[in-house]
């Protein structure tokens, strides 16, 4: 397993899915590869986390 090259959906910036990450999305069971960059990741789950507080 090589590192990979993938380009976040949200921004368009090209990001780094790591060997590390790869084994750790196959441990999980993790079908797919991750779709954001870990910014727009990290920005995602704050906008979720502050929806859910609200309620």
């Amino acid at each position: 397993m090589a590192d990979k090259n993938l380009t976040c959906k949200d921004c368009g910036t090209e990001f780094v899915f790591t060997e590390g990450e790869q084994a750790f999305y196959k441990e999980k069971g993790f079908e797919n590869e991750p779709q954001r960059c870990p910014d727009c990741r990290k920005a995602k789950k704050a906008q979720r986390n502050n929806r859910d507080f609200r309620r």
